[in-house]
């Protein structure tokens, strides 16, 4: 059971529900952006289909359901939450991708998701972190959605820089071979969670992968997507 804190994670007020970690308040702050494509996340007059630059280039996933953008609050709770220890905030955030998640299943009729898993860390940067800050807030979404969790299916391959640094080509250069997927998932529907999409280039590769693996539909929830 996680240990979390009485007062609201973002504006320290007490909780009449001490368990949600975020008040209602907060909770509906956060979840407010701009309309955005379903697909690829970015800014887009079209809510309900594909944006042109989608059309023009297709990601290798087919919904994208995010938070917020990468600012504050949330990018503070998501910077404490992998660089400071403070692993108790992440069920609070995956409960705030639960409620993202479930707007965006009954307004855009997505399929229930067969299994989920999470990016994996490369096992020398995990071991410093302790955690994968990925898996902390997969799991209890993987609970509350009873849905079936594979960490694993996923295997990182190879030590990659840091995607912060690179740009875009840098970044697709980074990944190449860096992840591998042996798990046949023929007709599967996979619901793959992440902390943030910047460019999309870990999670296209690791959608292009499960793809090869005969995966039906690949769906992407993360708490913050870089608008």
């Amino acid at each position: 059971m996680f240990n979390i804190s009485a007062h609201c994670w973002i504006c320290q007020l007490p909780l009449v529900i001490p368990t949600q970690g975020i008040c209602s308040f907060c909770s509906a702050a956060c979840l407010r952006k701009p309309r955005v494509c379903p697909c690829c996340g970015l800014p887009s007059e079209h809510t309900t289909h594909a944006c042109s630059r989608c059309i023009q280039k297709k990601p290798y996933w087919q919904q994208l359901i995010f938070v917020s953008d990468y600012q504050p609050p949330l990018s503070q709770l998501v910077h404490r939450l992998k660089y400071q220890g403070k692993w108790q905030i992440a069920s609070a955030l995956s409960r705030l991708m639960l409620l993202s998640y479930l707007y965006a299943r009954r307004t855009r009729h997505l399929p229930k998701p067969d299994l989920i898993t999470v990016i994996p860390l490369h096992h020398q940067r995990q071991w410093r972190r302790g955690f994968n800050q990925s898996d902390r807030l997969a799991r209890p979404l993987a609970r509350w959605l009873q849905c079936a969790y594979f960490p694993d299916i996923i295997k990182r391959t190879r030590k990659t820089k840091p995607q912060q640094s690179l740009n875009a080509i840098q970044r697709r250069r980074n990944l190449r071979n860096a992840f591998s997927c042996q798990q046949n998932l023929s007709g599967k529907h996979v619901l793959v969670v992440d902390d943030v999409l910047t460019t999309g280039s870990t999670i296209g590769e690791v959608s292009r992968l499960l793809l090869a693996q005969g995966a039906k539909s690949i769906q992407v929830v993360c708490l913050c997507r870089t608008l």
